[in-house]
């Protein structure tokens, strides 16, 4: 009887510690995004859609350390979409003024 409330317990508790993977790939991409995004100088040229993905991927990164790996994977991708949109924007922009890429 006590054996089986051990393997029980064992059991239970096992399976409450399985979670999603870690985001490694969004956590990958994000970075290579806001980096791209940084060499165009996003952060001058589209301040906006640069702060959104630079604070997406700093919650993102908490959350990673934390092991909050779901809600990491949404503001990762948030991260990279923002971050391509303002390097995206920056470019155009740039090309607008006439400024070499």
């Amino acid at each position: 009887m006590i054996f089986r409330a051990v393997v029980f317990a064992f059991i239970a508790l096992t399976i409450g510690c399985v979670s999603a993977p870690a985001p490694s790939l969004e956590y990958t991409l994000a970075d290579s995004a806001l980096k791209a995004a940084k060499t165009v100088q996003a952060v001058r040229y589209a301040p906006q859609l640069w702060y959104e993905a630079e604070e997406s991927y700093r919650q993102g990164r908490i959350l990673y350390n934390e092991r909050e790996y779901e809600q990491a994977r949404e503001l990762f991708v948030k991260a990279r979409l923002a971050a391509e949109r303002s390097e995206v924007s920056a470019r155009l922009i740039r090309f607008r003024n006439g400024e070499v890429l």
